[in-house]
């Protein structure tokens, strides 16, 4: 027996293995989301600063283009007005210093910026620069910058150190139109602030939507596992139910039997007396193990449900006759009808119908104790009435549930007539019959709920 508070092991079992793939589900997706993750901001990490330098490349490329010499020395003129000094980017142009002397800037002296002595020895000399200067980078790495680039004759791009932070550089050598030596450099700084913000806007972009859908296919698992699992609560439900009505049902005709046989067995001379107490009660057990078997079939009855044509009228006949004539008193009102059905479950669902009639339905002032019945076929539906005390109307709506009975029984028959009806697509209906009494209907199949108060049972009074 479980503990109070505590399922029973098979459910604990279901519940951490639906936990289990959950959790396996959910480590799953979050492994393939982290590896993509990953690489998105891996890929965008690299993609900003290739997109930078190639801009800053685009810009050193044109300023280049726009110097050019003539007699009276370098030209810078052209760079003045042009996009590519305009932008974010810091534009210098430096030249080769001479040896012995100061590089001259031509006949561009208006220009801003046009003389700005070089720092360190050997030059070179800055002549140009476009905008403000670009965060904290001296004019000695520009310089070593352009150096570089003139010596080397190549474009350089490089990442520097400028005020706690780095900038980023490109440096393009240019050339004398007319003796195509390297004359000089051109170097672009560039703040790379701007798409690092907008890098870490797409990272916290990807963490965050990574977590949501983490927390998504939880969810999803969760919920994809429970279904998975259904068919298994569902027959562990089943199992549980059959158990609990096998007990309840069971409880009671091996009480009787067991207390009689003792009674008996204090007096032997009594025992015949006892005896037909002792077969009723037998019978009822018979009765119980049926029913209980019954529902157990039902629970499978994809496997055991084999409907066949049924003469409906001929079967509801048959189950009356077993009914002991001293007990009550029958009406029949029998129409020749042909279902579609389960004859084994019809039957077991009729004569529960009569035995509730029997148990409940005696006739109010009757010396005997004995129920006045009538049952009538029409069609696909069977009516059993009694003129015992009826039922109130809260009564009506819990006839079907298991273990609740108004007059003291044990509750599955009337639960297992709704099952019934439910596999083969129809109801079971209760209500007060006019005059006393109560009234059920047995409907075989969907249709017939539309007729349920035009049926043959409906008459009877």
């Amino acid at each position: 027996m479980s503990r109070p508070g505590r399922a029973p092991g098979p459910r604990r079992r279901l519940r951490r293995l639906q936990l289990r793939l959950t959790l396996a589900y959910t480590l799953v997706t979050l492994a393939g989301v982290s590896v993509l993750s990953w690489l998105v901001i891996r890929t965008d990490g690299r993609s900003w600063r290739t997109a930078e330098f190639d801009e800053m490349a685009r810009h050193a490329a044109v300023s280049t283009s726009l110097i050019y010499y003539t007699d009276a020395g370098i030209q810078l003129d052209g760079l003045r007005d042009d996009e590519s000094t305009r932008g974010r980017h810091q534009v210098s142009v430096l030249l080769r210093r001479p040896e012995g002397g100061r590089s001259s800037p031509g006949t561009d002296g208006r220009l801003t910026g046009a003389t700005v002595p070089g720092r360190g020895r050997g030059g070179p000399d800055r002549v140009f620069t476009s905008g403000k200067r670009a965060l904290g980078v001296t004019d000695d790495q520009i310089a070593a910058l352009a150096r570089t680039a003139m010596d080397e004759d190549v474009t350089l791009r490089k990442e520097i150190q400028a005020g706690g932070r780095v900038a980023c550089a490109v440096a393009r050598p240019f050339y004398h139109d007319e003796t195509h030596r390297t004359t000089g450099a051109v170097v672009v700084i560039g703040d790379p602030g701007l798409r690092l913000a907008e890098h870490r806007r797409l990272t916290y972009a990807v963490l965050t939507g990574s977590g949501l859908l983490t927390a998504l296919a939880a969810v999803t698992g969760h919920l994809l596992s429970g279904r998975s699992l259904r068919p298994a609560w569902q027959a562990l439900e089943a199992q549980e139910r059959l158990l609990a009505d096998a007990a309840h049902e069971l409880r009671t005709p091996v009480a009787v039997m067991r207390s009689t046989v003792d009674i008996a067995g204090t007096d032997p001379g009594t025992l015949p007396t006892h005896l037909p107490r002792i077969r009723r009660a037998t019978d009822r057990l018979t009765d119980v193990v049926e029913n209980v078997l019954t529902r157990g079939r039902l629970q499978n009855s994809a496997a055991t449900f084999l409907p066949v044509p049924l003469r409906l009228d001929q079967l509801v006949e048959d189950a009356c006759a077993d009914l002991t004539p001293d007990r009550c008193t029958l009406t029949l009102r029998l129409d020749e009808s042909v279902v579609h059905a389960d004859a084994a479950l019809v039957r077991i669902a009729v004569r529960n119908l009569l035995d509730n009639a029997l148990r409940h339905g005696r006739t109010p002032g009757d010396p005997d104790g004995g129920a006045e019945i009538d049952v009538g076929v029409r069609g696909h539906r069977v009516a059993v009435a009694d003129r015992g005390p009826g039922l109130a109307g809260e009564e009506l709506e819990q006839l079907t549930e298991r273990f609740h009975s108004p007059g003291g029984g044990s509750g599955i028959g009337l639960s297992l007539v709704h099952e019934i009806a439910a596999a083969h697509g129809g109801t079971l209906t209760a209500r007060t019959r006019p005059g006393g009494g109560s009234l059920f209907l047995l409907a075989l199949g969907p249709s017939q709920a539309r007729h349920a108060r035009t049926g043959p049972g409906a008459r009877s009074s």
